[in-house]
């Protein structure tokens, strides 16, 4: 059985406002964005040219999901955003005023950088070239 993970939900407090912040800040591409009630859409997102795993925002709506917002990872880092040249990327993103938690350093595993999104949520930025 072949199996893969299409896309995981983010928590946010207004789509209009993730949609402009992953695009501008990480120049994310908007897949789609088609309305399916008065509060609900389907809303998903993904680094340009990528075929993985995508994003799917889910504007929170009981006072547990609000609560979760930013958060849903226990403070840990959630999720990891790989590049072919971090150098590149880690420089681009500064000049977006992506907030940087953490430089590049090296790893075993490779060049990492850490940066939190419009919410809070921490994030890894991989790849090579520091």
């Amino acid at each position: 059985m072949a199996q893969r993970i299409a896309q995981i939900a983010l928590l946010v407090d207004d789509y209009d406002r993730a949609i402009a912040w992953f695009t501008e800040k990480l120049d994310f591409e908007l897949l789609e964005d088609t309305r399916l009630s008065e509060t609900k859409r389907w809303v998903l997102l993904s680094p340009k040219g990528s075929t993985a795993c995508r994003i799917l925002l889910a504007r929170a709506s009981s006072p547990e999901q609000i609560a979760a917002i930013g958060n849903q990872s226990g403070g840990r880092v959630f999720l990891f955003l790989h590049t072919d040249d971090l150098k590149r990327d880690h420089a681009a993103m500064v000049s977006k005023g992506v907030a940087f938690v953490r430089g590049p350093e090296r790893q075993p595993w490779g060049t990492v950088a850490v940066f939190r999104d419009l919410y809070g949520n921490l994030w890894d930025l991989v790849g090579s070239g520091a």
